[in-house]
């Protein structure tokens, strides 16, 4: 009698079902491959539909051709153009960031600006492609000046962390975003950057900065914790040094928390600027020193509350007259908060 039972109410429960569904089989535009009637995707549809209240594609939907100031008389001519020729080009790309845009908008609507919204009109160079400046050549010995080339990508990539690039030092230099950044070919993970990584890409021109990071004591930028742009923007900020923060203390402070302070005792040369004394990417000193201690500290704390002699090699632990003021970790032995100190008694950051 309990096996009936059972066998009925599973038989309720599939024609409950069948008919809970029966009106969404009813809808509009429902098709047995898409029972439900779930919201079309225009990725790689032939009739785009629109999506999320979106009547086209976003992004590179609404972008205009570039200007290219070398020719004025040009007009656009289409990507079909473009990849007649650029076959190989059109290959590489495919598979970059910006690919996946322009296909987005092109399947939404053919006459969207794809090639020719970074490189601009391309009819002068489809009648002359070994005329400089028909096309807007992302290279140094393209023909294309600096100016036009910042310019087309600006076009889109304006503002935001670009918002101080006019006027920084890599601007003033002649750089091209091309220099670091490659958008027809995926090189990188993120960023589209020329080299494998940030760090590689900023090492190409900064070797002498990149070296640094080989010595004793380093930034963990080699062990892959950090990378250039942690600390730098390299699309410009006020400061000459590129930091992303006012001042080199404030980009300290973004990880060495514990030295921001307010401190009762404050050291003066740390509240000025941390690089008084350490250096920021590498040293062969303890803890990025700019010099060994005590003679750092002797730069300024020099015939002071202790006895008139200079400190020198020959007063550490394994010279001729060792000090015992020079061993250990030397002035910090005793002055341990060298940084502030909010002890009561700590007005010699003892405490």
């Amino acid at each position: 009698m309990r096996i009936f039972i059972a066998v009925g109410l599973v038989t309720v429960g599939i024609f409950a079902a069948a008919g809970s569904l029966a009106p969404i089989a009813a809808q509009e535009g429902t098709t047995a491959a898409n029972p439900y009637h779930l919201p079309p995707t225009h990725f790689g549809s032939e009739n785009p539909q629109a999506v999320h209240a979106f009547d086209v594609a976003p992004g590179f939907a609404d972008a205009p051709v570039a200007d290219n100031p070398q020719a004025p008389d040009a007009t656009p001519v289409g990507q079909q153009v473009c990849t007649a020729c650029h076959s190989r080009e059109s290959q590489v790309f495919a598979h970059t960031t910006h690919a996946l845009g322009m296909q987005v908008a092109f399947t939404a609507n053919p006459d969207a600006a794809t090639c020719e919204a970074c490189h601009g009109p391309g009819s002068a160079h489809a009648q002359n492609p070994l005329q400089a400046g028909a096309i807007i050549a992302f290279t140094h010995d393209g023909g294309t000046p600096i100016k036009t080339q910042t310019e087309s990508c600006m076009g889109c990539h304006d503002g935001g962390p670009r918002d101080h690039w006019l006027g920084s030092i890599h601007q003033r230099n002649q750089l091209s975003c091309s220099d670091c950044h490659n958008p027809m070919a995926q090189f990188s993970v993120e960023g589209l950057q020329a080299k494998q990584s940030i760090n590689e890409t900023c090492a190409t021109c900064h070797k002498d900065i990149r070296q640094q990071f080989n010595r004793r004591s380093h930034m963990p930028l080699p062990e892959g914790q950090m990378a250039c742009v942690d600390c730098h923007n390299p699309h410009g900020t006020i400061n000459v040094s590129l930091l992303k923060t006012d001042t080199v203390n404030e980009t300290c402070y973004q990880c060495h928390a514990e030295k921001r302070g307010p401190f009762l005792f404050e050291h003066a040369p740390v509240r000025e600027n941390c690089l008084n004394c350490h250096t920021p990417h590498g040293s062969n000193q303890h803890a990025l020193l700019v010099a060994p201690v005590p003679m750092l500290c002797q730069q300024c704390h020099s015939h002071t509350r202790h006895p008139n002699d200079m400190f020198n090699e020959q007063m550490l632990g394994n010279a001729m007259a060792p000090d015992e003021r020079l061993m250990g970790r030397g002035c910090l032995t005793c002055h341990s908060q060298i940084h502030g100190s909010n002890n009561p008694a700590g007005p010699r950051f003892h405490k």
